[in-house]
């Protein structure tokens, strides 16, 4: 990855499963798309898409700005965050949004109990300002003023 500035690297993460790769990595895309709408252009800041495999296995990847989204099941970064992460918005038995509030752990998690609530809960994410406040805690960690 020597053509990336980890420094300026955003991650989105999904499963390597095939319905992760069919259900997730669309919502992944979808959601890369709006964070790279909400970084300024001339930050420098990257957003990219790639697999809990890569992410997992590549060390150098951890200081990223990270979201994962898909549960447990198919993306195992999720279940590692599940453990990790406190919980901004559960809905049991439904859907959830792990992220620290506060910001000063730049990793998420999104997903539902299918592939219904795990959009559910992508949209409320980026619809209900979840991504607009971790994009704010990413431009603030690298000093630069949130827009």
């Amino acid at each position: 990855m020597a053509e990336y500035d980890l420094d300026r690297l955003v991650l989105i993460v999904t499963g390597t499963t095939l319905r992760a790769e069919d259900a997730d990595r669309p919502l992944a895309n979808r959601l890369a798309d709006e964070v790279r709408k909400r970084l300024p252009a001339e930050s420098g800041w990257r957003c990219l898409v790639i697999s809990d495999v890569y992410y997992i296995n590549d060390e150098d990847l951890r200081d990223c700005p990270v979201i994962s989204v898909g549960g447990p099941g198919v993306n195992h970064l999720a279940g590692v965050f599940l453990r990790e992460l406190s919980a901004a918005l559960a809905i049991d038995g439904i859907l959830l949004i792990q992220m620290d509030v506060a910001l000063e752990d730049l990793r998420a998690s999104i997903w539902g109990m299918d592939h219904e609530k795990t959009v559910e809960a992508l949209n409320t994410f980026i619809g209900k300002g979840y991504l607009d406040r971790f994009i704010q805690g990413v431009l603030r960690q690298s000093g630069e003023t949130p827009v």
